[in-house]
Parts: C-alpha cells; structure tokens; sequence
C-alpha cells in the first residue's frame, strides 16, 4: 500500500488522541495519585507525558508500516488484518487502564488490564516481527514500559 500524509498522520494523531482522551479523563484523579506514596524507581511525573508521548507516536509509526506492508496474499493479508485488530483492541485497553486506575482507584483490576494489555502488544510485536521487523522494533519500548507501569501498578497499592 502507498504512504501517503493523510495515513501518516492518522496514524499518529489515533494513538495520542487515544492516551489525551484517557488523560484528561484522568487528571483530576492524577493530582491526588501525585500525592500518595510511590515506589522506588517512580520516575518523576514531568516524565510520564514525554514517556507516553513518545510512546504513543512510535505505536503510530509501527501501525502505519503494519498497514502499508505488503504481505503475500492469503495468509499474509489475514495476518495483516489480524495485526492491525490486535493493535486497536490495546488501544482500547491502553485507554481504559488510566480510568480504572486513577478515577476509580481499582488498582488490582488496573493491573489485570494491564497483563491483557501487555500479551496484546507482545502478540502484536510477535505479528509484526513477520510483517515489518522494524514495527515490532518500534514497539518493544511500549512493552518494556508496560512491564515497568505494572511494577508501579502493584507497589501503589501495597504502600498506600
């Protein structure tokens, strides 16, 4: 498929309307969480939106090279298809995280969504390691957070 700027900024523009969204939904619960106990290694919270910003244009990137590969077709079409279903499922999932933790302080249901958020970017790297290594290559920093997030997550609840 072609790349053409409209696609591009489509798939960049998603994923950080997807994560503002899930923010400002959750910035009033945010000012208490800057309050609460946190764990060592807690970055401090001016890294969070950079980190996630960051994140969230990579997510983009790797999607827009998922969508424009060009897969054998039959079995490479489907797997492209499935690609991109997984990729808008954890979108899903990466906007329902910040709600459920911070607005209704469900830290161990937050940590569940979490895991399910988790195997879906790992499915996904997994897709698109066949699909355009460089996608799954944009896509292992936003695992690695998310491992790191699940940390946070649990140690939240423990020390508060």
């Amino acid at each position: 498929m072609k790349t053409n700027i409209k696609n591009v900024l489509i798939a960049i523009v998603l994923p950080l309307a997807v994560g503002g969204l899930s923010s400002l939904i959750s910035s009033g619960a945010m000012r208490q969480f800057n309050s609460m106990a946190k764990p060592p290694l807690a970055p401090p919270a001016w890294l969070f939106p950079v980190a996630w910003t960051l994140l969230y244009i990579c997510m983009g990137i790797a999607s827009l090279l998922i969508y424009t590969s060009s897969p054998d077709a039959g079995s490479g079409q489907k797997l492209r298809s499935a690609a991109l279903a997984v990729y808008a499922v954890q979108l899903v999932f990466n906007f329902c995280w910040s709600p459920i933790f911070f607005n209704a302080r469900l830290y161990y249901v937050a940590f569940a969504v979490l895991v399910c958020l988790w195997l879906l970017v790992a499915l996904l790297i997994g897709f698109s390691l066949k699909l355009h290594k460089a996608a799954a290559l944009l896509l292992v920093p936003y695992l690695l957070w998310l491992s790191f997030a699940g940390y946070l997550n649990l140690m939240i609840p423990a020390l508060n």
